[in-house]
This record gives C-alpha cells, structure tokens and sequence, in this order.
C-alpha cells in the first residue's frame, strides 16, 4: 500500500491502542487522533475527517458500532471494528452499519495490513458504486424533463416528437444552455402559462 492513510484509533484499552497506534505506524500510516470512548471518537471522526476509522467494540459510554453508526450518518469513513471475541450477532451488526472489516483481538500487524487494504479496496468499490448511482439517477432525470417538454411542444406547436426534439436541441444550442435546464424552462414557462 503506497498511499498513507490518516487513521483515527478508538480504543479504551492503554496498551492495546499503544500496540495499535504502533503497528499503524509501522505500516507507514499516520494516527491523527486517539479515543477512549465511543462519544470523544464519534467528536473526533467528525472534526478530523480520517481516511479511516479504527474501533473497539467495547467503548465506554457509547459502544464501538453505534459510535461509527453516528459517524456515517454524517460523512461515509471506511471503518474496521476489533472484538476481543469472535459473534455473529455482532459482526452482523457491525456489517449492517457500513464497517468494512471485523478484527479479533490480539491484533497482529499482518493482518491489520490486510484488513486496512481490503476495508479501502471495499469503500472504493462503494464509492465508485454510488457515483454510478448518481450519474444513473440524473441521467433519469434529465430523461424525465426533456419527454415532458417534447410532449408540451407536440402538444402546443403540433409538433412530431422527432420536430419536437429537433427544436429542444435547437434552443439549447442558440441559448447555450443544457438540454435538461432549457426543458424544465419550458415546462415551467408551461406550468405559469396553465395556472393562469
């Protein structure tokens, strides 16, 4: 992994997130801030923005999985959760609020590397997931306003939805405006038209 992360560790175990914080380091990754509790880490994700979250299960005033729950609610922070022990319950739990990996305890420095490169291979994978939503999102959009507007032109000037286009296309090139923004001009030019 070339790139170096900043890693935000919660922890409420000294020596456990002393060992943490030394193995981060070791894999050329750096710790931008500590927690000992679950509320401190939650304040700290959301000032510092991390690369990535690293979190006990077991936090004093509010648990490992509800701390990164209130996080992703406010910014999407890939997150690896540690147990001191091996649940389903829990790593069903933990899998239903985003964290990307489940690390037993004792932790050893192999195998946080690899579940760091596997929790930022997961969250790139999502994000370029997302995008592809949004862009499919919009794409329906658009597609949605511009029939809406060739079926007020064939409507008011007679047009066949083939003229219809023709003259959307027109409109947006002389106004220089996008296809998507001249035809909801047209359907709220339409809309003021009709509620008078």
């Amino acid at each position: 992994m070339s790139k170096s992360l900043r890693i935000l560790i919660a922890e409420d175990e000294f020596l456990v997130l002393m060992g943490t914080k030394s193995y981060v380091e070791k894999l050329g990754h750096q710790v931008i801030a500590t927690a000992t509790d679950g509320e401190k880490a939650v304040e700290l994700a959301l000032k510092e923005k991390p690369d990535l979250v690293i979190m006990d299960i077991n936090m004093p005033k509010l648990d490992g999985i509800d701390a990164i729950k209130q996080i992703n609610d406010t910014y999407y922070i890939p997150s690896i959760i540690v147990s001191g022990y091996h649940d389903e319950k829990l790593i069903k739990r933990a899998t239903d609020e985003g964290v990307l990996y489940y690390l037993l305890k004792p932790i050893d420095i192999e195998e946080l590397k690899i579940a760091i490169n596997i929790s930022l291979a997961k969250y790139e994978e999502i994000k370029s997931l997302k995008e592809e939503l949004n862009t499919t999102k919009n794409a329906l959009e658009a597609r949605k306003h511009i029939e809406k507007a060739k079926g007020i032109l064939m409507e008011r000037m007679n047009l066949k939805e083939p003229e219809a286009m023709k003259y959307l296309q027109k409109v947006s090139r002389d106004k220089n405006k996008k296809l998507v923004v001249v035809a909801k001009e047209m359907i709220e030019a339409d809309a003021l038209f009709h509620s008078k």
